[in-house]
């Protein structure tokens, strides 16, 4: 390993509480070799954001430092003052963070902003300047740089708006980038494409590299070494290939084991790690892990491990390293009743959406009269049909922007709807009024995508979870029963009920979610992303109860979702939806086994591999999605589309069905 270009020795951080102090690191140490790239890896809550937040000096006031050195190019700079840091930061050392929305300021035009950043460049004229942001901008592949650069980042969708914040890390050239979960929030495509754009570029420019993530693919995609992080502590540290094929540490392998993009035959039931983070205000003695190994030893839970390394460099915390003989680091999890119900296509579907429209005025009337604007709305949902059977997970897949909210929103008469129909039961539905629709309410339920932000923060859980019971009127019930009752069905702990929304982690959050889901007995439920931002062990314990509770209750599911790799697990069917229309549908293995659609096909290719072996040499799908102001006349997908003739240019193509019973929209098929 070349010299470090960054050295992070024994660094200990606390958290002050009014129940006392957290201890959220504890003695990490790693070093970042120059020019290279780095990830840090681990659930939820293990201290991997707290490491970047030590190296720039931005941790929040309660936290105090209180051991060890971060040594960058020779400088601790945990010693430096503010105005050194203020002079590191954006010149030396430059982030790109998690949520680019809330990092970039919505007043100021991308220029503005760009050239606040080269402030410190006095020698250059700000068309210089200018010039040298345009060209950032067009490095990592926003078209139309020169005009686009003038625009505020809500004209940009998630993916531009994080390419924009990889461009403004960029700029002043830093010697060190540091990324916060750089792709949580992007579909599989747009992950895709930001991966190799930051590993192109930190090539290009020599820049080094420390990503943070508990996305085992992006790591595998991205880093050249390891670190391995769990609960404050770092577990194992190693070459990327020496991490993936050949893990020591107990916890490490369990997190591959548990990431459903490894597991190749398809599963109702996700391998979890059993367990929660122990409480970091009191960690336990010996090794941090063993409440939750399934290798413990009884030396385990009184003797804190010392590090071991091995010659091809890789580093490990256990008093008994597993090897090839090893066995399993995770119990898959079983199901809790006898098997999941198999879908009943026979009967009456249980709802039924066909050739479903849904337009947004994008202009107010008089504004468009005085533009001669003909149309003044967007089609955001355009002659979408889909079924769901009884006891059937159908799963709705597309990028961001492809409608699958929109029309999940529409079915559950939450936004409405221009044309088409909504059968639920045989029953329309579309548009009623609401004092119709809210008896429907007690058999159609709604997970929505942003756990924590959909539950009122002034409400405990206790009340959150029996609102529903409230709103619609039913007398007669013990509320605090019902709640331990459903606390009970979703696995959360009674003593939970008295907390509120920001004492709960996301999976925590995700849970209540689906109690209110449940409260009332729905026959269908919407799952609008419900594994988003969730770490591969939490989002299978989240999928695994939804599949229990199917078993139990029949339920019907219309997952949302842009994770393909959890999707493939837990579906029946798919239905796959590009600018609001559906292109794709039918059986989910099928379907993953041989895509017809080329958009399917770039989906499906485009997930990243948890092996450093299976990386990717370009990214699978180039270009932005079509405005849906401006529709192509023939295929929207053909702009983007590898396979594309002229006939894809003029004729729309329309709905075929395949021998094996799924549809697509496509003149030139794969199959």
């Amino acid at each position: 390993m070349s010299a470090p270009h960054l050295d992070i020795r024994g660094l200990s951080v606390n958290f002050s509480t009014p129940h006392g102090p957290i201890h959220a690191l504890r003695d990490v140490s790693f070093a970042v070799p120059k020019n290279s790239v780095v990830g840090i890896v681990g659930e939820s809550g293990s201290g991997k954001s707290t490491v970047l937040w030590s190296i720039l000096g931005l941790l929040s006031a309660n936290a105090s430092i209180t051991d060890g050195e971060v040594l960058f190019e020779g400088r601790d700079m945990l010693r430096q003052d503010a105005t050194a840091l203020r002079a590191a930061r954006g010149q030396d050392m430059s982030v790109v963070f998690q949520n680019p929305m809330a990092s970039q300021i919505p007043v100021l035009t991308y220029g503005r902003q760009m050239l606040d950043i080269l402030y410190r460049k006095r020698d250059l004229s700000a068309a210089d300047k200018r010039a040298l942001a345009v060209d950032m901008m067009d490095r990592v592949g926003i078209p139309d740089p020169a005009t686009r650069i003038d625009q505020y980042p809500h004209h940009f969708s998630g993916g531009m708006r994080q390419r924009a914040g990889i461009a403004m890390a960029l700029l002043p050239r830093p010697r060190l980038l540091l990324a916060d979960e750089p792709t949580t929030a992007l579909d599989v495509t747009m992950e895709a494409q930001v991966i190799h754009l930051m590993r192109d570029l930190a090539a290009e420019l020599e820049t080094t590299v420390l990503v943070v993530s508990h996305n085992l693919g992006l790591i595998a995609e991205m880093c050249d070494h390891v670190v391995v992080m769990y609960a404050g502590e770092v577990l194992e540290t190693g070459p990327v290939h020496e991490i993936f094929h050949n893990a020591r540490h107990p916890y490490t392998r369990a997190l591959l084991e548990c990431d459903p993009a490894r597991i190749l035959q398809k599963t109702r039931h996700l391998p979890v790690i059993k367990g929660n983070l122990p409480d970091l205000g009191m960690p336990p003695q010996g090794c941090i892990f063993a409440p939750r190994c399934t290798q413990v030893l009884a030396r385990c839970t009184t003797d804190a491990p010392l590090p071991q390394t091995s010659k091809l460099e890789h580093s490990v915390r256990c008093h008994a390293p597993c090897d090839a003989q090893t066995a399993r680091a995770v119990t898959p999890d079983q199901p809790t009743s006898a098997g999941v119900p198999q879908p009943m296509p026979d009967t009456q579907p249980l709802l039924e959406v066909p050739m479903l429209n849904v337009r947004f005025r994008t202009v107010g009337p008089i504004r468009a009269a005085l533009n001669r604007i003909a149309d003044s709305y967007v089609d955001g949902v355009l002659d979408a049909g889909l079924v769901v059977n009884r006891g059937e997970t159908l799963g709705l897949v597309g990028e961001s922007g492809s409608g699958k909210t929109t029309l999940g929103r529409a079915i559950l008469n939450l936004t409405y709807s221009n044309a088409g129909s909504v059968r639920f039961e045989g029953r329309e539905i579309r548009n009623l009024r609401e004092r119709d629709f809210k008896p429907l309410r007690r058999d159609m339920a709604m997970m929505f995508q942003d756990a924590i932000g959909s539950l009122s923060r002034r409400k405990s859980v206790r009340s959150l979870i029996t609102e529903p019971f409230i709103i619609q009127g039913v007398s007669g019930l013990d509320l605090n029963a019902e709640a331990g009752r459903l606390a009970d069905l979703v696995q959360l702990p009674r003593s939970f009920l008295s907390r509120y929304p920001h004492e709960l982690s996301g999976g925590q959050a995700r849970r209540v979610g689906v109690a209110r889901a449940l409260a009332l007995n729905p026959k269908l439920i919407i799952a609008d992303e419900p594994t988003a931002g969730l770490d591969v062990s939490v989002q299978g314990e989240i999928l695994n109860l939804m599949a229990d509770l199917q078993s139990e209750k029949g339920l019907s599911y219309l997952l949302i979702t842009h994770n393909l790799a959890v999707v493939r697990h837990v579906s029946d069917r798919l239905a796959i939806m590009y600018m609001g229309r559906i292109v794709e549908q039918g059986d989910a293995e099928a379907i993953f086994a041989r895509p017809a659609h080329p958009y399917t096909h770039a989906l499906v290719s485009g997930v990243p591999q948890p092996d450093p072996d299976l990386r990717s040499t370009v990214a699978p799908l180039r270009g932005e999605v079509p405005s849906l102001l401006n529709r192509p006349a023939g295929c929207e997908f053909a702009s983007r589309c590898p396979f594309t003739k002229d006939k894809c240019k003029t004729i729309k193509p329309a709905q075929s069905m395949a021998p094996d019973g799924r549809t697509y929209a496509c003149h030139f098929p794969l199959i």
